[in-house]
């Protein structure tokens, strides 16, 4: 058993180099070598703030803000530069929705809904206090190679639910499964998929500002996330 954890603990590994990224660039390592690799890309610092930068992205203006967790960063956020009207906006997210669905590097997370053309963005904001978000999973680049996927996610499963394991099966039990065993195994093995899928979240939102509005896309590197280790 402790070898067998070893050689999957070491597939986890492998699964967490897999990070979500923007423009091909991972949300990972330091923030300095994050912001050279954007300006490689063509982003400019603004003049204001040499660390929020400035650039195109999905053929709009943005500013692009980096977030970290310690020395690693773990968000990088594009939001638009020029803020439009309630009309403009409805049909941008829309769009962007549309975009974000028809794109093969994404798996949809809940229900995502469009905005009807009819709807009063202003009061559902200031009065409902209602928020317009879309939220995906980029998927993992591993998982087109099925094999390599499913060793990532057993990896997972060992690691979310190695007490479990070693608590109610022997060497013995998991060579010779029952109904019972196997049971067990798939529904941990789902949650394990579903773990490794929520890692690499990315979602965009409507906000406002002086009766004008603006969608900021959020590419969240779940892995280098506060999980509470500093209560």
């Amino acid at each position: 058993m402790a070898s067998l954890l070893a050689f999957l603990f070491t597939l986890s590994v492998i699964a967490q180099n897999d990070v979500t990224q923007f423009l091909g660039i991972p949300v990972d390592g330091s923030k300095s070598e994050v912001i050279t690799k954007l300006k490689s890309k063509g982003f400019k610092a603004t003049s204001l703030n040499n660390d929020i930068l400035e650039g195109e992205f999905n053929g709009n203006n943005v500013y692009v803000n980096i977030f970290t967790n310690g020395d690693k960063v773990c968000r990088i956020v594009a939001t638009d530069a020029v803020s439009v009207d309630e009309r403009s906006i409805q049909i941008r997210f829309n769009n962007l929705l549309r975009q974000f669905e028809n794109n093969s590097k994404y798996l949809t997370i809940g229900d995502n809904t469009s905005i009807n053309s009819d709807e009063d963005l202003s009061y559902e904001i200031n009065v409902h206090k209602k928020r317009y978000e879309a939220n995906f999973y980029q998927r993992p680049v591993k998982m087109a190679d099925k094999e390599n996927w499913q060793n990532i996610v057993m990896a997972r499963m060992i690691e979310m639910f190695a007490t479990t394991i070693t608590e109610k099966y022997t060497e013995e039990d998991l060579a010779n499964p029952t109904k019972e065993l196997i049971d067990d195994y798939d529904n941990m093995m789902v949650k394990a998929a579903i773990d490794i899928l929520s890692k690499k979240h990315v979602w965009f939102m409507i906000s406002n500002y002086a009766g004008k509005y603006y969608i900021s896309l959020f590419y969240d590197n779940e892995y280098n996330r506060a999980d509470g280790e500093d209560l």
